[in-house]
């Protein structure tokens, strides 16, 4: 048995502290989402060990396709990006108009022939974290001009931004944000940095201005639902009056104390909306304690060690671009979703990585570690060939 988790192990190229990472984190998906799911699978009448078959289906889909993205030479996920994120838009385009509506938001296109479903947000911001350091690595003699560097490279950002906004603004501007940080990490001039910083500062003001001063008759689309859970998170209520949603995860939160080891022992999650998904960081610390949500926040930040890691070794600007714009989005994205689960930020909708329980997100998260672990397999192998 050990022999053969050996050579299972050696087939595994690139960084191994990041595959370490992925089989512990899809470990703890597999133990919070058994948990979580059994109020559903109640409520839908299935075998209450439905969900996690189902979650292992998925775990092992990912893992493939992360072996499979891993094998392949980074340099090929430049053209790849491009490609990718010209099928995003026409994809996001559709979606906005031509999907039916679930949970109010227009977010899911269904696959023909297999009926299958997915978020095609999740399929942009992966295309366009790539296709960004494509345009980065492209334009570094002409990094610090406005027209030559500065326009075409926020003009996909914008573009993509803007059409996953009006249905996930969560997600629109957390990807936004971490556009933004990988320009200034792709060397963009700091004074065109800071003019869209402020001119996005003027635009968010004026965009939370206006959600707030029009009456409820003119509220379109999903404006009434972020001016909900913006004044439910700033309004400091009694626990009587407070968002129910809030109140769960905080009473979770209480039960975990400092440290416990009783898997399978919530009681939240028959009362927690979406506790398999959205709040599945506090069932990890209903069942586990504050320790086990810290171990869990340790993982993420140990994984964005490893990603700088590689950045500082690759020698390619667009390697290294890649690995921590990657990076960089899927720790901000479980950051915030562990924040909003103990009530620092506003409810987002935001999936915490490998983790939670779901569909596009495993799978887009789960090539997008195969992308990094590509980086490191090519770092490897170039050192391996220097000193051969």
């Amino acid at each position: 048995m050990n022999k053969a988790i050996q050579n299972a192990w050696e087939y595994l190229k690139g960084d191994k502290s990041i595959w370490l990472v992925v089989l512990m984190l899809f470990g703890i998906s597999m133990l919070a989402v058994y948990s979580a799911t059994g109020t559903l699978a109640y409520a839908k009448e299935v075998d209450s060990s439905y969900y996690l078959i189902k979650q292992i289906s998925l775990t092992i889909f990912g893992m493939l396709l992360m072996f499979g993205t891993h094998m392949i030479n980074y340099k090929y996920y430049s053209r790849i990006a491009q490609i990718l994120w010209l099928i995003s838009i026409p994809l996001l385009i559709y979606t906005m108009f031509f999907t039916k509506s679930l949970n109010d938001a227009n977010r899911w296109i269904t696959l023909p022939v297999v009926g299958l479903t997915f978020q095609t947000s999740d399929l942009a911001k992966l295309a366009l974290i790539m296709f960004l350091a494509r345009q980065l690595s492209q334009k570094q003699e002409q990094i610090t001009d406005f027209k030559e560097a500065f326009l075409p490279i926020l003009l996909p950002i914008v573009v993509t931004c803007l059409l996953i906004a009006p249905e996930n603004l969560s997600t629109a501007a957390i990807l936004f944000c971490t556009s933004v940080f990988v320009m200034f990490i792709g060397r963009i001039a700091f004074k065109h940095i800071a003019m869209l910083f402020g001119v996005s500062l003027i635009a968010g003001a004026i965009f939370f201005s206006l959600l707030f001063f029009l009456p409820d008759t003119m509220m379109k689309g999903r404006m009434q639902t972020w001016k909900n859970r913006i004044h439910n998170f700033t309004q400091h209520r009694d626990a009587e009056d407070e968002d129910y949603q809030v109140l769960q995860a905080k009473i979770a939160i209480a039960k975990g104390g400092i440290f416990q080891l009783n898997p399978g022992g919530s009681d939240q999650r028959n009362f927690l909306p979406q506790a398999y998904n959205d709040f599945i960081f506090v069932i990890i610390i209903e069942e586990y304690g504050l320790l086990g949500g810290a171990a869990v926040v340790l993982l993420y930040l140990f994984f964005l060690y490893r990603c700088i890691r590689i950045v500082i070794n690759v020698p390619k600007a667009f390697g290294a671009l890649l690995a921590v714009g990657l990076g960089i989005a899927l720790v901000t994205q479980a950051m915030i979703n562990m924040a909003v689960a103990v009530n620092l930020l506003p409810v987002t909708g935001v999936t915490l990585p490998l983790v939670s329980m779901g569909g596009s997100s495993v799978i887009f998260t789960s090539i997008a570690f195969g992308i990094i672990l590509s980086v490191s397999r090519n770092i490897e192998e170039e050192k391996s060939l220097e000193t051969a």
